[in-house]
Parts: C-alpha cells; structure tokens; sequence
C-alpha cells in the first residue's frame, strides 16, 4: 500500500504521472495481490493518456494470475497483442 500512497500523493502534488510512476504502482499491486487496483492504475493510465507498455502490462497480468482471475489475465494479454504493446 505504501507505493499506492506515495502515488496518491504525488497527484496531490499535482506531479504529473508517467508510464514510469504507473509501472512501479501496478507492480506494487502484482506483490499485494491487488489485481483490482492494478485493472484500475490501467484504466486510469489510459484516461490519462499515459503510454502503456509491457512492463505495465506484464505486472497487470502477473498480479490477475497470481489472484486466480484468468479470465482478467487472458483478457490484458489478447489486449496486449491487439494494441501491439512493446
């Protein structure tokens, strides 16, 4: 949670959040099991405009998997393909 905090904080900042800062907090999630949270950081990158990439994607999928959400799993990896993530 200290990682979700310390994000909550930076857009108190009003500091402007990067594919980089995102990665780090869906990573974050991966480790607590928060694969919720993590499906919500993507959302919120895309409404964001912030560029997803394979880092973001895998820790996304890792923290489903890890949750036993398959279905969420499979459903970031075929969207990985679509999107043509690097």
């Amino acid at each position: 949670a200290t990682a979700l905090s310390l994000l909550a904080e930076m857009v108190s900042a009003r500091v402007e959040l990067d594919t980089i800062t995102y990665s780090a907090a869906v990573s974050a999630c991966e480790k607590g099991g928060q694969w919720a949270t993590a499906l919500s950081l993507l959302v919120q990158m895309v409404s964001g405009r912030v560029q997803l990439n394979t880092i973001t994607y895998n820790a996304a999928i890792s923290a489903c998997e890890k949750s036993g959400e398959w279905d969420q799993a499979l459903r970031l990896l075929v969207e990985t393909a679509l999107a043509r993530v690097e």
